[in-house]
């Protein structure tokens, strides 16, 4: 279990690599993490997310109130991410952010909704964009509810996207991942337009999913002529960690993944973890 120190220095490096893989400019962007059913840590508004301080991060309740004096102030964005905590049980994180090219399709109203990247067809599927809404309203919000339960990943119209996890480093990576996608598909439409994966091809990989229990939620694949039938194994082969044990920080849920060397603290086994269940399933998927 992280200490509350060790948790604030944690958002603080998240919020240093969104802002040098220039996902976030000036005071862009919010990072928050679950530690209780009301109790959470959030960055503060007005704060640059490359420049923070263990100090400046806040301990919040399920309202945005502060529960510890601290000078400043929670994000008036973090009510867009007390919305998905309320909605999603097995959440435990969420990074706020304007990845530049996500961020284009979601200015230009285009979707990412082509499997085409194995790897983001097997972590993210189908990334929807949510409706606008003015920023630091509920209208964002409430832009998510249609996708809230099948999804990980959000473009937001005209604003940015928002990704979640079941522990922070999952919740960045997703991110990091969701802007990788949008840039592979945006240099392939420039080629002449993606080719993208056979149904056949993506039941194989809903069946790593299940294999390696890879955590989070799963749309599926929407133009699966098996969809809503006993036969699909798009949805069958997805298994929501609202179903079964929600990480603790620093902890996983994959099973079976040697690592090699030691590690030096909880945000490098998160992600050690985490990149070495991608390579295993990478494995599986280019035998």
């Amino acid at each position: 279990m992280q200490s509350a120190f060790e948790i604030k220095r944690e958002i603080c490096e998240i919020g240093r690599r969104i802002y040098q893989n220039g996902f976030v400019a000036a005071n862009d962007g919010n990072i928050s993490v679950k530690v209780g059913p009301n109790e959470f840590y959030c960055t503060p508004t007005g704060v640059s997310k490359g420049f923070m301080t263990p100090d400046m991060i806040l301990r919040v309740d399920a309202q945005g109130n502060k529960l510890d004096s601290n000078p400043n102030n929670p994000s008036s964005e973090f009510k867009m991410h007390l919305k998905v905590y309320a909605e999603r049980d097995d959440v435990r994180a969420v990074v706020h952010a304007h990845p530049p090219t996500a961020t284009a399709f979601a200015v230009a109203h285009v979707p990412l909704d082509k499997y085409t990247m194995a790897e983001a067809a097997l972590f993210l599927g189908s990334i929807p964009t949510c409706a606008y809404g003015t920023p630091s309203t509920d209208e964002i919000p409430d832009s998510l509810m249609p996708y809230i339960q099948d999804h990980d990943a959000f473009l937001l119209a005209n604003h940015g996207a928002l990704t979640v996890g079941n522990t922070l480093m999952k919740a960045f990576f997703n991110m990091e991942t969701l802007e990788f996608y949008a840039k592979i598909s945006l240099l392939a439409r420039q080629l002449g337009g993606e080719k993208e994966l056979s149904c056949e091809e993506l039941e194989k990989l809903m069946e790593l999913r299940k294999k390696f229990n890879v955590p989070g939620r799963h749309p599926g694949c929407s133009k699966c002529h098996n969809l809503g039938t006993e036969n699909c194994r798009c949805k069958q082969n997805i298994t929501p960690l609202a179903d079964s044990k929600v990480a603790e920080p620093g902890e996983t849920d994959f099973k079976d993944v040697n690592i090699e060397h030691p590690i030096s603290s909880k945000t490098e086994a998160n992600s050690a973890y985490i990149d070495a269940v991608t390579a295993r399933i990478l494995a599986e998927l280019y035998k």
